[in-house]
């Protein structure tokens, strides 16, 4: 796994400032520790600005290089998972019921390593931003940043991002134009009817057949009102009712999760679950109410942005190493409002064979931590030659 030398030599210090944070799990938009952390990091760089509170608990900072020019982004998420850690290691959790299931810790020192490179060696023309996010997971610390008006006030032009990837050879890269994750919507059903005796259904308006009945109608949007080829996932992941077995009962309660990837089959999903929510009211005399939450939208890479990223990867990793078309999947991230605004690109690093994400026993691989830094940092410097480089 080549790396740039000096980044090379930050190893112990990446791996140190890692599991330190791994140490200290925070969740959401509650990474004040988090933030503080990198921020003394930043000033110990010598970044020639930092500002704080971005999104809440977010940070950005500033690396002016060789002269004018445009100004770059490079993002990692911060926050945790609320989770118990099962590894054992010697760095695991001190926080119960929260751990870095996902790497964050990771991206998080990734970065750093590469602000660190950035700010002494300072080969590129333009600004870098230096972007640390909360609540990726959960709440939406990209949106929130964009919505504080980062993009504009350090007038950024394109934005990358890096996730671990585990099962993907350690220090690989794979990314694909276009979308590459998928908009992440949520619905909440609520039925109300009429409770009685399980042995009178006749004086009763039963909820839990009409749940029932909408579950299996909910199937059909998949395979009957889309078309086959386009990725679409509709899962129900949750039915409550009832507390006897003599009682038919008064209410049910339904959820799931949408995953697509287009505007057009989320509005068509949520006018088909109303449609079925609609019918089932009348069908078995009772109440329904849906209520649908837009999440994150779909992860759509640039172009000639992921063409750049790949170009970039292949200097870190070969040609063999770069997967530059991989497919999308179901999954989905908040960079997707930085990519709304600006192009850039989103790109997964192997981790190697480990625990898969969100799991109990996951841990970031520390080996990889400079590739990704090595790729930050060389990623500043092709999209931004200094002058006398570039001559």
């Amino acid at each position: 796994m080549p790396v740039l030398n000096r980044i090379a030599e930050f190893g112990p210090d990446m791996t140190a400032w890692r599991r330190h944070l791994h140490q200290h799990p925070e969740l959401g938009f509650d990474c004040h520790e988090t933030a503080a952390f990198v921020a003394a990091r930043l000033r110990e760089f010598g970044v020639d600005e930092i500002h704080e509170g971005i999104g809440r608990t977010g940070v950005v900072a500033i690396i002016n290089g060789q002269g004018a020019g445009p100004t770059i982004g490079l993002r990692a998420d911060m926050d945790a998972l609320p989770m118990d850690e099962e590894t054992g290691a010697d760095w695991t959790s001190t926080v119960p019921g929260r751990m870095h299931a996902c790497g964050h810790d990771g991206h998080t020192t990734m970065l750093l390593g590469a602000a660190r490179y950035l700010a002494e060696t300072r080969n590129f023309a333009g600004r870098v931003a230096l972007i640390f996010q909360p609540a990726e997971e959960d709440g939406g610390g990209g949106n929130a940043m964009v919505q504080d008006g980062m993009m504009d006030q350090f007038d950024i032009a394109r934005v990358f991002a890096l996730h671990n990837n585990p099962g993907q050879s350690a220090g690989t890269f794979q990314t694909t134009p276009g979308p590459i994750m998928a908009s992440v919507d949520n619905f909440h059903i609520n039925l109300r009817g009429r409770g009685g005796h399980a042995a009178m259904p006749h004086l009763t308006a039963d909820p839990v057949v009409a749940a029932v009945a909408i579950v299996s109608a909910i199937q059909t949007i998949s395979s009957r009102n889309h078309y086959a080829m386009d990725d679409l996932v509709i899962s129900v992941t949750q039915i409550h009712t009832g507390s006897a077995d003599n009682i038919v009962p008064e209410t049910a309660y339904i959820c799931g999760t949408v995953r697509c990837f287009s505007d057009e089959v989320r509005q068509m999903v949520q006018r088909r679950l109303q449609q079925i929510c609609d019918g089932q009211a009348a069908a078995y005399d009772i109440q329904i109410q849906l209520d649908y939450e837009r999440g994150y939208p779909a992860t759509v890479n640039d172009i000639d942005q992921t063409s750049f990223a790949v170009q970039t990867a292949q200097d870190i990793a070969g040609e063999d190493g770069v997967i530059g078309d991989g497919g999308r999947e179901m999954g989905a991230e908040d960079f997707s409002y930085m990519l709304e605004t600006r192009p850039g690109c989103y790109l997964f690093i192997g981790q190697g064979e480990s625990a898969g994400v969100h799991n109990t026993a996951y841990d970031f691989n520390d080996e990889i931590a400079p590739v990704g830094a090595s790729f930050f940092a060389r990623l500043v410097e092709r999209a931004q030659p200094a002058k006398a480089a570039a001559g």
